[in-house]
């Protein structure tokens, strides 16, 4: 699903206009990524949390002359799946 679908699936259920909708979904968006910046995390009960994970500095290897590569340390955005969603998930696929 891109995010014009999303949109368009957000304004189907919740009987939103499109353009609200799309404002809606831009707002989440943008509110997730403050939080994230801020060092927060967003926790939302049953679907899941976006949190900050600390990658620490390590070595890698250039795959095509195989020689050391210093990779230095980095945040990365990242998304736990809550029980609900994950349930949820392995039940359609056991079907």
């Amino acid at each position: 699903m891109r995010k014009s679908e999303l949109i368009d699936a957000v304004a189907e259920r919740s009987g939103l206009k499109k353009s609200d909708a799309h404002d809606a979904v831009e707002a989440f968006m943008k509110a997730v990524q403050s939080a994230l910046v801020d060092g927060d995390s967003v926790s939302l009960v049953g679907f899941g949390t976006f949190k900050v994970n600390y990658r620490a500095p390590r070595e890698g290897r250039n795959p095509r002359n195989n020689e050391p590569v210093k990779i230095p340390a980095c945040s990365v955005p990242a998304f736990t799946a809550g029980k609900t969603f994950k349930d949820l998930v392995n039940k359609s696929s056991d079907d």
